[in-house]
């Protein structure tokens, strides 16, 4: 059934509280400021849109669900979202497999937003539409789609959250979410299917897995004063590495990390 709801948020904790219904896992503010955000989240019948608005820079991981895949853009001007360590910008887009959690962070005010969709009906659309199996990629996925290709697919994904946005909250009728939805499928595939992919650096995906144990670390034993050393040792990697993984990753390093994790666990968000 398609709905709505546009939320304005001044507190850092519900903002965390409502992106965990995205399927996000924790939120660490990074900047000093008042905290002011906004989500705007759009359910047409099987699709879901979702554009953040957020003043100050913040890490998050995005968990994918095991039965849907995330596909990310950039919105509007201003710092991108960094995904993985890698900066989305305004004509890319990156897709996350079922399963999947990465690192987004930002760096400034940014304005990001999302479409979830079930990997079965993206299967099914994108073997109807290219005539033979359409597999639907599983990793992290970095794209630069021809230029017709991605205005055609942020047109359309802008119509379905401006829709809201201007009319407070209104719901979509269901035959115009219909409409809206298969057209927002057939430009996904046809993202995914042609334009150019991305290639990250040959480490991010080792680096991914440092700072994932970190943080598992960290979350096993949230009020303990661990050294860096100690951390190293316990993962398995050198200090350089997990300087290197955290500052691509997180923006920062590790003990500066462990620090504003400390002081968030303090406040109780």
């Amino acid at each position: 059934m398609p709905g709505s709801v546009t939320s304005v948020f001044s507190e850092a904790k519900d903002f965390a509280a409502a992106l965990r219904g995205e399927g996000w896992l924790g939120l660490l503010v990074t900047g000093a400021g008042e905290f002011r955000a906004r989500l705007t989240q759009v359910t047409l019948h099987h699709l879901r849109l979702t554009a953040a608005e957020e003043r100050l820079p913040r890490i998050g991981v995005a968990a994918v669900p095991p039965d849907l895949i995330l596909v990310s853009l950039a919105r509007g001007s201003g710092p991108e979202p960094i995904w993985g360590g890698v900066r989305l910008g305004q004509r890319e887009i990156i897709m996350l497999g079922a399963g999947q959690r990465l690192y987004m962070r930002t760096d400034g005010p940014c304005r990001g937003g999302s479409i979830g969709l079930p990997v079965s009906k993206l299967a099914r659309y994108g073997s109807a539409m290219i005539g033979a199996d359409f597999d639907v990629p599983r990793a992290a996925q970095w794209r630069r789609p021809r230029p017709a290709m991605i205005r055609h697919l942020r047109h359309l994904y802008s119509a379905g959250i401006d829709a809201i946005e201007r009319r407070s909250n209104a719901s979509i009728d269901r035959k115009t979410a219909h409409g809206l939805e298969q057209q927002l499928i057939e430009a996904v595939v046809e993202c995914l299917s042609d334009g150019s992919a991305i290639e990250a650096t040959g480490a991010t995906g080792e680096h991914q897995d440092v700072v994932a144990r970190f943080e598992a670390l960290l979350e096993a034993q949230p009020k303990r004063h661990i050294l860096i050393g100690e951390i190293s040792s316990t993962l398995g990697v050198s200090a350089q590495t997990l300087r290197i993984s955290c500052a691509e990753q997180l923006g920062m390093g590790p003990a500066e990390y462990v620090r504003r994790r400390r002081i968030q666990l303090v406040h109780g968000m």
